[in-house]
């Protein structure tokens, strides 16, 4: 299977409503993720901690800065960012049942950052997230702008999951999954749904959804009364899970992917772009 997937449709983020942005004045969570710290937000969530200071005084959301401002957080300061002069780099990870998308955990389980590279002036960031029941594709990123663009909920960036269940579901369940079910935290629906056969009492689906809440496929199958027994994420926007690409393993895109990738989210390519860039495979 190819890293990405030949266009069906609309697939790709739609573009953003103008926030009146501009180079002179920026929203501090769009700084923020722009300098490499986290998605916008997670960098609301930690504005909305009191984590982040401006000018001496802790900072708000729906504040707007500029390159002026003094911004700290957690007491570091935070150097304004000049732009995407460089190209971003993207990891695509396997990620096997038992592993949680956190990096921090009081219980001590392994997380799916564990064996990631190091990265320099920044750290790596999860696009979407997977229960730790869940396994298939997760993509990671140092670029704040391009997790924004991907999980934000106005783009409506397709997830594909692969799913087993015990038992058939007749046309009717099927079509009640697409045209939409009431769950406790609002409506839900799957864009498609298609049977994809099975062994005796398990059967196999393909759903597409435009969204990310917790356990959302899991819960729009107990809705109808079946128990989801494997959940595996198989394609995000247009980037697929590569055969290739067993579980715990990792497969980091090339110069042409990432370009591709970013023209693809509708945000900007540097200027000059590097010569290679080597793949890194987790062993």
């Amino acid at each position: 299977m190819p890293v990405f997937e030949p266009r069906r449709g609309r697939t790709s983020p739609q573009p953003e409503q103008a926030d009146d942005d501009d180079q002179a004045s920026q929203k501090l969570q769009k700084v923020l993720a722009a300098a490499g710290l986290g998605s916008r937000r997670e960098m609301e969530t930690w504005i909305a901690a009191g984590r982040v200071s401006v000018n001496g005084e802790i900072a708000q959301l729906g504040l707007r800065v500029s390159a002026v401002d003094r911004i700290l957080v957690d007491r570091r300061p935070v150097r304004w960012p000049l732009g995407e002069t460089e190209l971003p780099r993207i990891i695509i990870y396997h990620k096997p049942e038992g592993e949680i998308v956190s990096r921090d955990d009081p219980k001590a389980r392994k997380s799916v950052f564990d064996g990631l590279p190091r990265v320099k002036n920044g750290k790596w960031i999860a696009i979407g997230r997977l229960d730790f029941n869940t396994e298939g594709l997760l993509i990671f990123t140092t670029s704040g702008e391009l997790a924004n663009r991907l999980m934000h909920p106005s783009f409506e960036v397709e997830r594909e999951y692969a799913v087993r269940v015990m038992g058939e579901l007749s046309q009717e369940q099927m079509h009640q999954l697409t045209d939409g079910i009431e769950l406790e935290d609002g409506p839900a629906h799957f864009e498609r749904i298609i049977e994809e056969g099975g062994d005796n009492a398990n059967r196999w689906y393909r759903v597409v959804i435009r969204e990310g809440r917790n356990r959302e496929v899991r819960r729009m199958f107990m809705v109808i009364g079946f128990m989801v027994s494997r959940l595996i994420r198989v394609r995000f926007g247009m980037v697929n899970l590569p055969a290739r690409v067993k579980r715990g393993k990792t497969l980091e895109l090339d110069v042409p992917q990432v370009v591709a990738l970013l023209k693809w989210a509708d945000l900007p390519v540097p200027a000059v772009l590097p010569q290679k860039r080597m793949q890194h495979k987790k062993h």
